[in-house]
């Protein structure tokens, strides 16, 4: 098969004891899922999921041990860190059920979420999509994928984010408002899951701000935390 021009890389995300990697196909991303992080933004109670999409070359790849380099994006003059532990889904389905979610999840990594909240903020009050305050280029950072079976328990790890050595962001997976396992049902009820699929799953609270020349590192207990430079 020839191309009108050259197809663009896979996206990957290198893999923990591996020398494989694992295929990007799609993110999603969970918005308002720990129940204080709901707070923060003005909202209060267990609302049903909602999902919405970053590109799958928004990824920024941050091997183990290294300290990624994020770029400041365009148009924004106020960029937030939203760290996440995100699920990589290795086997596809529609209308999963939860009881059988986790048969679906290849694996675990730390992931941020970045924000260009004064742009999100005006396209939520004129109604209209925000993709250009969640979408942009270089906001899905992430660090390599560690397989379930070598994952520990997560539905109970601390998660955790420090920029420049003082804490921001702590709080555990278990106060997400919906676990991983629900999260997958309500997710493959709307959109056919496959391999491939990333799904960052909510943050906790204490999201805020960071400039040029700030250091963010967070993790979640039992996989590979994350570490970047802003440039």
């Amino acid at each position: 098969m020839s191309y009108v021009f050259p197809p663009a890389p896979v996206v990957s995300v290198p893999v923990v004891g591996s020398g494989e990697r694992f295929p990007v196909h799609r993110i999603y991303c969970v918005g308002r899922n720990y129940e204080e992080h709901a707070k923060e933004m003005g909202f209060t109670g267990r609302e049903p999921p909602f999902f919405f999409m970053k590109p799958a070359d928004a990824i920024v790849v941050v091997n183990a041990g290294e300290t990624g380099l994020l770029p400041y994006p365009s148009l924004t003059a106020n960029l937030h860190h939203e760290i996440e532990l995100v699920v990589a889904i290795g086997k596809g389905g529609k209308n999963i059920k939860a009881a059988d979610a986790l048969q679906h999840i290849y694996g675990y990594a730390v992931g941020l979420d970045m924000t260009r909240r004064d742009l999100q903020n005006d396209m939520k009050k004129q109604g209209r999509p925000w993709c250009i305050g969640k979408g942009f280029d270089a906001s899905a950072p992430i660090g390599p994928i560690t397989p379930i079976d070598q994952a520990g328990d997560i539905a109970k790890a601390a998660i955790w984010l420090q920029v420049n050595g003082a804490d921001r962001q702590r709080s555990t997976v278990a106060q997400l408002i919906w676990n991983i396992a629900e999260t997958i049902e309500h997710l493959s009820a709307a959109w056919e899951l496959a391999p491939g699929d990333l799904i960052y799953t909510g943050t906790p609270e204490g999201v805020g701000a960071v400039v040029r020349g700030d250091t963010l590192e967070g993790g979640v207990d039992g996989l590979t935390p994350l570490r970047l430079s802003v440039v």
